[in-house]
């Protein structure tokens, strides 16, 4: 504060001149001018100035940086309780993969997995969601400090999506995607676990239909606990 005031405050001290005795007791004023660059004090420097206000401005702004992290952590924390409630992904599946072997929750333990729900002859929307899943794996596969990413193709479509369809449809996208398919039951258990509307379109004169169904990635933890979508 007194920093801050020196400048406003320097011109109002400066009119008590100081007074000089003399033998006598005559009591003189010196001349202003006399003492004029002789031990008059000066208010803070430009350097310093700065330098307080520096200060000043990084603590305002590491305050505000703190004050940020914790509000995302709140929201963090708040998104988590949320999904935990929601219940997703919490039952066990039996499928088969697109090499034919069963396949279950518990194979994906110690993995981590995006898994995403659709169907072979889907014209636009799966394609497109499938290559932005694999954009993730790639980028985390490049990444040798991170472990890899197990990414995961279930099928809403079992009548048409057999297991040599779910081949073919694989190796377009990451040698490492697993196709899952199964029984029309075994299908529809599984997207009930992790809460997926699907419904099949009525067929054309070619008997071919669309799937319309729910659209998202999800992320699953080593421990098979739905994380995120």
């Amino acid at each position: 504060m007194l920093l801050a005031l020196g400048p406003k405050a320097w011109p109002k001290l400066s009119q008590f001149k100081p007074l000089l005795r003399i033998s006598g007791g005559e009591t003189l004023h010196r001349n202003s001018r006399h003492w004029a660059g002789h031990g008059q004090r000066q208010g803070p420097g430009l350097r310093t100035r700065l330098l307080i206000t520096a200060l000043f401005g990084a603590g305002l702004g590491w305050a505000w940086l703190a004050a940020r992290a914790e509000k995302e952590q709140w929201r963090q924390q708040q998104r988590t309780e949320a999904l935990r409630q929601a219940a997703v992904g919490q039952g066990d599946f039996s499928l088969l993969d697109h090499k034919g072997q069963p396949r279950c929750k518990a194979d994906f333990r110690g993995q981590w997995v995006l898994m995403y729900f659709g169907f072979t002859h889907c014209p636009d929307i799966c394609p497109d969601e499938l290559e932005k899943l694999v954009q993730v794996v790639r980028k985390l596969e490049a990444e040798p400090d991170l472990p890899l990413v197990q990414p995961v193709f279930i099928t809403v479509d079992p009548e048409r999506d057999d297991v040599a369809a779910m081949a073919r449809y694989v190796q377009e996208f990451h040698p490492r995607l697993l196709g899952l398919t199964g029984s029309t039951e075994q299908v529809a258990h599984a997207s009930r676990n992790y809460r997926v509307y699907y419904s099949a379109g009525p067929k054309d004169e070619d008997q071919d239909y669309i799937v319309d169904h729910s659209i998202a990635i999800y992320l699953l933890n080593p421990d098979g606990l739905f994380t995120d979508y």
